[in-house]
Formats: structure tokens, sequence, C-alpha cells
């Protein structure tokens, strides 16, 4: 994945999307692309070839629903990241869901699904 397309942070807290950056950086992986807002995370997904996703699924008051639908037509895998109380749709219900507060093996291990999908 090191050397594969980015992969795509969808978070509107600037400080949690430093912080997986950082990770990404201790993992020796490329700095990923980054959204704040459902439009954003949309507009990168519309140009970019991304190898896996990170969705928040609260963006502010929007849920991250739109952008999961556009990665899966896509067939870009990604998973959701929440701090908790969210259920998933019955479309993404077989997706991996990261818990805030985020540790670094959790997020290794999600990314390592998408090398596998």
């Amino acid at each position: 994945m090191a050397d594969g397309p980015r992969i795509l942070l969808v978070e509107d807290d600037v400080l949690i999307g430093m912080m997986l950056a950082d990770m990404f950086d201790a993992l020796g992986l490329p700095e990923p692309a980054q959204a704040a807002s459902m439009d954003e995370a949309l507009a990168i997904i519309a140009a970019e070839s991304l190898g896996g996703a990170l969705v928040d699924i609260n963006l502010g008051d929007e849920k991250g629903w739109p952008v999961a639908d556009a990665l899966a037509e896509r067939d870009i895998p990604f998973a959701f990241t929440s701090g908790g109380g969210d259920i998933l749709p019955a479309a993404h219900a077989h997706r991996t869901l990261v818990a805030k507060p985020f540790r670094i093996s959790d997020i290794e291990a999600a990314l390592a699904e998408f090398s596998s999908q």
C-alpha cells in the first residue's frame, strides 16, 4: 500500500485529521488525501484514484453515507470511523467500523483490509 494510490481521510475535526495523518507517517505510509466535509470528499473521489478511505460517519450536521455510497460505486475499499452510537445502514453493514479514540493498531488493521479486497 505504501507505493499505491493515496488513502482518503474524511474527518471534520482538524485535530483528529492531524492525528490520523501522523499515524500514517508513523506507519511509513504516504500522506493521505484529506477532506473535512462531504462535498470535499466527493470532489476528491471524483478526481483521484484512491486506494481506500476512512470515513467519519458524523461530518458536522451531515452523515457520511453519500461519501460511502460514492466509494462503493467506484469499488474503493473503505472503513467508517465514529465516536460511537452510530448504526450502519444495511448497504454498508459489512464495513469495518473503527471506534474513536483511535489506536494506531486499529488504523493499521483497517488499512490492511484494503489491500486484501
